[in-house]
């Protein structure tokens, strides 16, 4: 997998050629926290693209269940990246009206180690 890199604001690099790309396990880590990110209906080439954030996780109330819910919801969006074949590890926690995870990540490349914050 060949990615567009990204600077410390998440926009795209560009004007060095092959130097704004990454290929391997970085670019599988960069696509999960794309994808991660991509909101449903965001996309207009394809509105049912994205992760069901405001329809399925915000706004409901934090019992377990809910949250089990929402980590289901977000290991499926990992688990169909290109070049994923598994997650190993998989810990989330919503505190301060934050959701976090951290997870490590079985690509065709090696693992990858991600942390992001929705």
């Amino acid at each position: 997998m060949i990615y567009r890199m990204e600077d410390a604001q998440g926009d795209y690099t560009f004007g060095k050629n092959k130097q704004n790309f990454i290929s391997g396990v970085l670019a599988v880590s960069q696509a999960i926290k794309t994808r991660l990110l991509l909101l449903k209906n965001e996309w207009w080439e394809d509105q049912e693209d994205g992760l069901a954030l405001f329809q399925s996780i915000l706004g409901q109330p934090g019992t377990p269940d809910k949250l089990n819910a929402a980590d289901l919801l977000i290991q499926d969006r990992i688990i169909n990246t290109l070049d994923v074949t598994g997650i190993e590890s998989f810990l989330s926690t919503y505190e301060n009206r934050q959701y976090s995870i951290s997870c490590v990540v079985n690509t065709k490349y090696g693992n990858a180690k991600l942390e992001v914050t929705l």
